[in-house]
């Protein structure tokens, strides 16, 4: 018995010799011609045979039998077919202005709360209503938590901010929906307004007394309504006219962010300090640091200098005869008394400034260089000389993350400081009287500004370096920041070598930048956000950090 694979073969042969013998080959009739299967290509119709009438097939793209029905606001699409965010939520909630004529003060108010409910609740802000307070204020902390159990406002903030759960906004507005007076909004108009103009607001007074809650002991938020600004700040009040509006705003603007200024002044009643851990040949280091030391410590611009605000009526204004204190210290004073500012720098650039050497090389930094040397600097009375550098590195990064800060840590290879409005909540001074005396900018100007405060006292025992050598030290400081960028392979080896050779303090500048890093991504990423909706920054036109705001027309 042969094999199987030769039983598979020989079925196989037998299978084509029956058909060859049977059916025999294919004529060359039979075959299609190049000629023939390109005109069938061309023309498959032709080709195709006739199966003859197919059954009918309902089509689905075809025109509508009958007109769709006309719906209010349908057409609030923009021309490319993509509707805006408001106009899709206006035409979408209960009272379209299709449905109800409202008056626009009380329209606007109640857009605001439709707005909040779409936004699923949390926090409703009037947007002059500011936190101006320390960090701990019970209000700020119970804001801060997002848990409210009540839907609730404060007292003395008029409808200036309201706080609840998505639950509570949306029961409020549909019993705001269902209110007899939004019947008929004409034959009620007189008893809208008179609700209009009671504490709380439209919404507020149209609502049943228990379905929000009233806050009486608040005081962290200052909220500069209309009625504010007539009662406290007449300079502003008297300009707020259609002619000079813009400029009143402006002033605005610059009054609350002297009020902002000055409540973190307050704040720290030590004033400023400035941390020089290695005070030799390291002037040209702290440059940055000192300026904006001096800028904390001068006194506001503001077209009222001696106000308080709204919520905190007995602080203290800045006196530029009696300015905040400005020092500077060798090493770190763990007090939230004063607010301390620093200048972490790469291993390599301390290391070419403290020793004064252009180049560094590893046999310098075996037989010279002091290890770490300003991490232990930084931290010499506040933790005992008994523990290593690695506690050293931990406290230093719990104080730079600390929350609330009390400290600000600048990275001396980086050139700019745009951030600082994002990082301290109000723009720093910009300008600066040129005399001993308060003064303003311009004749017309009613905006009035203080000299700026002098650099702080030396260090004890530490002498002045002539202008000359300071020069050398910024010299040394730019080829620093080349060579810690620089990609030839000598250069990074270096470099590299310097930070094995202080591996603490290299961690230490590391953290610092990558905390400064992350801070100015959590801002970009707020902008992106807020563009969505009321608009950023950016969108208003105002670089991050240019010291300008959104009331400033740009054009």
């Amino acid at each position: 018995m042969p094999p199987r694979r030769f039983q598979a073969v020989f079925i196989i042969l037998v299978f084509l010799v029956f058909n060859l013998v049977f059916y025999g080959p294919p004529s060359r009739k039979s075959i299609p011609t190049y000629d023939q299967v390109a005109d069938a290509v061309k023309h498959p119709q032709a080709h195709v045979p006739d199966l003859g009438q197919l059954p009918a097939v309902p089509n689905p793209f075809g025109p509508s039998p009958h007109k769709p029905p006309v719906q209010a606001n349908s057409t609030a699409a923009s021309a490319y077919g993509a509707i805006e965010w408001l106009s899709d939520f206006k035409w979408r909630n209960p009272f379209s202005s299709s449905r109800l004529k409202l008056d626009p003060k009380i329209e606007f108010e109640v857009m605001r709360w439709l707005a909040w409910g779409h936004m699923k609740g949390g926090v409703l802000v009037n947007w002059l209503a500011l936190p101006m307070a320390e960090y701990e204020n019970p209000m700020l902390n119970f804001l801060r938590r997002n848990e409210y159990p009540k839907l609730s406002r404060v007292q003395s903030l008029d409808n200036a901010i309201f706080f609840g759960e998505q639950i509570a906004v949306n029961n409020a507005i549909k019993k705001l929906a269902d209110n007899q007076l939004l019947k008929n909004v004409t034959a009620n108009k007189d008893k809208l307004t008179k609700l209009a103009n009671k504490e709380g607001g439209p919404v507020v007074n149209l609502l049943a007394s228990a379905d929000v809650a009233v806050d009486v002991k608040a005081d962290g938020i200052a909220s500069y309504s209309t009625a504010t600004i007539s009662s406290k700040y007449k300079t502003i009040a008297d300009k707020l006219t259609n002619t000079t509006k813009a400029e009143a705003l402006t002033l605005l603007e610059s009054l609350i962010n002297s009020h902002l200024h000055i409540t973190w002044q307050e704040q720290h009643p030590e004033g400023v300090t400035i941390v020089k851990p290695v005070p030799e040949h390291t002037t040209a280091l702290m440059f940055e640091a000192t300026n904006i030391a001096r800028n904390l410590t001068q006194c506001p611009a503001s077209p009222m200098p001696k106000t308080c605000p709204p919520n905190r009526p007995k602080c203290r204004p800045c006196d530029a005869n009696k300015a905040m204190k400005l020092q500077i210290f060798p090493e770190f004073v763990n007090t939230t008394k004063f607010f301390t500012i620093g200048t972490v720098p790469h291993p390599y650039t301390l290391t070419s400034l403290h020793y004064t050497r252009d180049t560094v090389d590893s046999n310098f930094l075996r037989n010279n260089a002091e290890r770490d040397l300003w991490i232990r600097k930084l931290t010499d009375k506040s933790i005992p000389g008994d523990h290593t550098e690695e506690v050293r590195v931990l406290r230093f990064k719990e104080l730079v993350a600390a929350i609330p800060p009390h400290s600000l840590w600048l990275t001396a290879e980086r050139i700019t400081q745009d951030d600082l409005d994002w990082v301290f909540g109000f723009g720093l001074p910009q300008m600066a009287s040129t005399t001993a005396e308060p003064s303003s900018p311009s004749k017309e100007s009613e905006l009035i500004i203080f000299p700026r405060p002098g650099p702080p006292k030396p260090i004890q025992s530490i002498d002045i370096p002539d202008d000359k050598w300071v020069e050398k030290e910024q010299e040394r400081l730019n080829k620093a920041r080349d060579a810690i960028k620089s990609k030839n392979k000598n250069m990074k080896k270096i470099v590299e070598a310097v930070e094995q050779w202080n591996l603490a303090d290299t961690e230490a500048w590391r953290f610092s930048r990558a905390y400064s890093a992350r801070r100015r991504q959590e801002r970009k990423k707020w902008e992106e956000e807020e563009a969505k909706y009321s608009g950023s920054e950016k969108k208003a036109g105002v670089r991050p950090g240019s010291g300008g705001g959104r009331w400033i027309d740009r054009k």
